[in-house]
């Protein structure tokens, strides 16, 4: 009976072990070109959009104030449904024209699995850009200079 119980234990510790080695993730220099504007830091976060276009994961915040959270409205109704400890993702908001390198996580898993990476940005008083940039998560996609639409003029990402 004990030998038995040991190799159901040393199965489980096993499979767990695998389960594990499966989830990796690959770190990404992910370097943010601000276009000129006047006006107050942005806020910008990176989140991580499954195929069916729905908010599964923050990545990253730009922007530690957490009282204007709700200026970036749709990533706000996600995060206020399902909050999670951002403390470790944040960083300052990013003004006009400056450059923010930060480095972001991704699973291995979810590349060229139909998910995206949205760069959704607000600025204090001025408009807010609910999709101020996508970037496909596929093997091209990471690797392309990707234009912004709003406050955000480029992303560029590099596998570390």
């Amino acid at each position: 009976m004990k030998s038995i119980l040991k190799i159901a234990l040393t199965s489980t510790f096993i499979l767990i072990t695998s389960l594990q080695a499966n989830a990796q993730a690959s770190k990404y220099k992910c370097m943010l070109q601000m276009a000129n504007y006047m006006g107050e830091g942005a806020y910008i976060v990176v989140s991580l959009i499954n195929p069916a276009g729905e908010y599964e994961k923050t990545l990253y915040v730009m922007g530690d104030d957490k009282k204007w959270y709700s200026s970036l409205k749709e990533w706000n109704k996600f995060h206020s449904k399902k909050p999670s400890d951002i403390s470790a993702k944040t960083g300052a908001s990013v003004t006009g024209g400056d450059r923010s390198i930060t480095t972001i996580e991704i699973e291995d898993a979810k590349v060229n699995k139909g998910y995206k990476l949205r760069f959704e940005s607000a600025v204090e008083d001025q408009k807010y850009y609910v999709n101020d940039l996508e970037i496909p998560l596929t093997t091209a996609g990471i690797a392309d200079k990707t234009e912004g639409k709003g406050y955000i003029r480029y992303v560029r990402l590099n596998k570390i």
